[in-house]
């Protein structure tokens, strides 16, 4: 059976669905490997721009590609596109300094941001009102105008494969928007990110978060923790993200493999990460009865 297409945003669709989703990475960001990327088994691609060149020409070439190698095969016009930036959240003013790059990523035509490192409430708000054009009144009572200018919504609005005016209209934070689709997800990854999660994971506009297990364990001084087993302190971490996750009503990403996918997803996990997610998704899949094709 078809999925019925709601959304342009496959992430967005899922989750609004209760379904989990799964994510991967590419190497060629080209636009032929865009063009190979778009029958991706993934849900969405992860770019990292945190740690390699914040190149969006080649980003926007890559988005292009996706275009023409769709649609998925789950009949979406393209695989969602989250993106991690190199500025983190840890204060309001830094943030401020480069909210340009949301504004450039969002032209370029990606369906998500995550902000790594995000440690204050006033920073992830900034991140979120970043995202948003001033026309946009819900959620007005706690955050403030939305600081996202006009002038890249025709760019990215072809790669939606929209109207411009409808593009303005769904651009915007899922689900603090019903209509919304743009997914905002946040790393809570180290000691001060952690002394705040449950602000931070309140601040209205945010989809989903995870508790970066590299980076947290470096802050508890532990230089390669990534992967599981992980010591007590790790743990306790992991479930304060995961706690203040539940709840705000956000998604929470972590690590699957095929052996505890099953396990994760009824604990709480909404977004497999990982060496293995591929597997782990059609395992996944099965056991939430997500319809076919995925």
């Amino acid at each position: 059976m078809a999925v019925q297409l709601q959304r342009t945003n496959k992430t967005v669709q899922l989750l609004a669905q209760r379904q989990p989703i799964y994510y991967t990475s590419v190497e060629d960001r080209s636009y032929e490997g865009g063009r190979a990327a778009a029958q991706t088994w993934a849900d969405y691609i992860n770019v990292d721009l945190e740690h390699h060149a914040f190149d969006l020409t080649l980003l926007h070439e890559f988005m292009r590609g996706l275009v023409d190698g769709g649609p998925t095969p789950s009949g979406h016009r393209t695989p969602a596109v989250i993106v991690t930036l190199p500025t983190n959240g840890s204060d309001e003013a830094a943030f401020r300094a480069n909210e340009w790059m949301v504004r450039q990523v969002l032209a370029v035509g990606v369906h998500g941001i995550l902000l790594c490192h995000a440690e204050s409430p006033a920073a992830v708000k900034a991140f979120v009102e970043s995202t948003r054009y001033p026309f946009q009144k819900i959620g007005r009572d706690v955050l403030a105008e939305g600081r996202r200018g006009s002038g890249g919504q025709a760019q990215a609005a072809a790669i939606w494969g929209l109207p411009v005016q409808e593009y303005l209209r769904v651009a915007d934070p899922w689900p603090l928007n019903p209509d919304g689709e743009l997914l905002l997800g946040l790393k809570i990854e180290n000691l001060r990110a952690l002394a705040n999660a449950e602000a931070v994971a309140a601040v209205p506009g945010i989809s989903f978060a995870e508790w970066g297990p590299g980076d947290m364990g470096m802050s508890l001084g532990l230089s390669d923790a990534h992967d599981p087993p992980y010591p007590p302190e790790m743990v306790a971490a992991r479930n304060r993200v995961l706690a203040a996750c539940k709840a705000n009503g956000l998604a929470f990403l972590e690590q699957v493999t095929p052996e505890n996918v099953a396990a994760q997803i009824d604990e709480g996990v909404m977004v497999g990460a990982g060496k293995q997610a591929q597997a782990a998704a059609e395992i996944g899949r099965g056991h939430t009865n997500r319809p076919k094709p995925w």
